[in-house]
């Protein structure tokens, strides 16, 4: 149990690269479009947030959320099959490892159709459905 469990340990370590940096505090230049330059009776306030500003929140969010899904699945998978393999000849064993690895690939197929289908409505309807702009 302590091997499997340093194996998880490793695995989820590992792919630490993955996660990209936080920019609520470093100086990443997100432009005009979510904070601007204000000057009032003669003072500057520079990084002013703007209402296109929450463009920036949910493309951060979305970044996030893409990352957690991608590893539960990642998660699920794996421990689906090891399920599978130390099963060994337990019916019920056999099944709850079956039925992991089953909503694992579903849960995949879903995230997967319904980008497809976002990409179907921007293609008949030409409007591009899967970015988030506030007009202004």
């Amino acid at each position: 149990m302590k091997s499997i469990l340093f194996f998880f340990f490793f695995l989820i370590s590992s792919f630490s690269f993955l996660i990209s940096p936080v920019y609520a505090q470093t100086t990443k230049e997100w432009g005009n479009r979510c904070v601007k330059t204000v000057t009032v009776d003669g003072n500057t306030y520079n990084d002013i947030p703007t209402i296109q500003g929450l463009e920036c929140i949910f493309y951060n969010i979305l970044q996030v959320i893409i990352t957690i899904a991608g590893l539960a699945f990642l998660f699920m998978f794996i421990s689906g099959g090891f399920k599978y393999l130390f099963s060994g000849s337990e019916q019920k064993a056999v099944a709850s490892a079956s039925s992991t690895l089953t909503n694992a690939f579903i849960g995949l197929i879903g995230v997967i159709a319904s980008w497809l289908i976002l990409k179907l409505i921007q293609d008949f309807t030409g409007i591009n459905v899967t970015i988030f702009k506030i007009p202004g």
